[in-house]
């Protein structure tokens, strides 16, 4: 197995404006971690202080996050007044998320809705589809349309209506087409580069576009995130990642 590269001191930034930024999450980081482990926070934070030549503290609010193996775009703040304007657009879903995923499978029809009632397992990063009576439970909703679909995968579109852990991730897994990648939740087909930590492993997620308001100015912002190398890599004739 080829050894897992280093990841660069590199942020992307997709969008800038006053306290607000976005940026490119890659897939296989964590959004946040305690102080010593990779994450997209400290790799922001490190890059701004380079860049502004700072040394010391350096406030950087995160109101949400993209599972570790998925990609795409976040939404930080610089100040905690920003950061509670973003929190509470997440938590009043009037922020319009929209996904990627290439499926295992194809689904019944090219457009849908589903809903079902999700539960995290005690003590473990692992969600169920439960029975809505069942204790810990949480409705979960999202739409999709298909993109495109071949050689037995699908290439959908979803847009969330809540937003539970691992949500899209345990939907698509309950209706027989897990995400590519995701050996988590079913899933038979590597996808992204072959890395030694099983935790650093790519799933064909990824965190296509957000709409929010900006924080301050309440202007809409619509940001998009383009894809990793590793979709154009994907190969769904074969079913795995081209050499």
């Amino acid at each position: 197995m080829a050894e897992e590269p280093t990841d660069p001191p590199v942020v992307s930034v997709l969008y800038e404006s006053g306290p607000c930024l976005a940026v490119l999450k890659p897939g296989g980081l964590l959004t946040q971690a305690p102080r010593g482990i990779p994450s997209l926070e400290e790799r922001v934070r490190s890059f701004l202080r380079r860049r502004e030549g700072k040394k010391g503290g350096l406030y950087l609010g995160v109101p949400h996050r993209l599972d570790r193996p998925a990609s795409g775009v976040v939404v930080m703040a610089r100040h905690q007044r920003a950061t509670r304007r973003l929190a509470e657009q997440f938590a009043g879903r009037m922020v319009t998320k929209k996904y990627w995923a290439i499926l295992e499978g194809e689904l019944a029809s090219p457009s849908g809705r589903w809903r079902d009632y999700l539960a995290k397992r005690p003590d473990q990063a692992h969600v169920d589809v439960v029975d809505s009576h069942t204790p810990g439970a949480k409705e979960a909703r999202l739409g999709y349309r298909v993109i495109s679909a071949a050689s037995g995968f699908t290439w959908v579109e979803i847009e969330l209506e809540t937003g539970r852990t691992h949500q899209i991730r345990v939907q698509a897994s309950a209706r027989g087409a897990p995400i590519v990648g995701d050996e988590q939740y079913g899933a038979r087909t590597r996808f992204g580069r072959p890395v030694n930590d099983p935790r650093s492993r790519l799933i064909a997620l990824h965190g296509r576009s957000i709409r929010f308001k900006h924080p301050m100015t309440r202007e809409q912002v619509v940001v998009e995130a383009p894809l990793p190398d590793a979709w154009a890599s994907f190969d769904p004739s074969r079913g795995a990642a081209r050499d």
